[in-house]
């Protein structure tokens, strides 16, 4: 069962730049930075509450430069918050999910949802 929003994605062209945007917006400063390689992206965060703002820099091919290509700098994606991925993939089944589970940032460990079953909306579940 989905129990928060675990973060907020946001897609950007040079962390550099977005960084202290978001430090002005947020009143804070940037929690960590960190590289993600199996996604070629570099990434922010920002904590908020028991939420995290995530700010994404694409290095290399994939999702992110897709979108951030198709789309410009925005928001990206939502990901869910759930205790079981494997509890969550089996009462989906199989046609709601896009690709496998991937390790994410620290110990999260995230499974992408097919934006044809989720009304267009870009969304993910992460487990911590």
């Amino acid at each position: 069962m989905v129990r928060s929003i675990h973060h907020i994605n946001f897609v950007v062209r040079d962390l550099a730049v977005a960084i202290p945007a978001w430090e002005r917006i947020l009143g804070r400063p940037c929690d960590s930075r960190d590289r993600l390689g199996g996604r070629d992206v570099n990434i922010a965060r920002f904590r908020l509450g028991d939420a995290w703002i995530v700010l994404v820099q694409p290095t290399g091919p994939g999702a992110p430069a897709d979108f951030l290509a198709a789309n410009g700098e925005g928001f990206f994606m939502l990901s869910l918050g759930v205790d079981s991925l494997d509890d969550e993939i089996a009462r989906l089944g199989e046609s709601m999910l896009d690709g496998r589970r991937r390790a994410g940032l620290d110990d999260w460990t995230v499974q992408d949802l097919a934006i044809g079953q989720t009304s267009g909306a870009q969304l993910q579940y992460t487990e911590d």
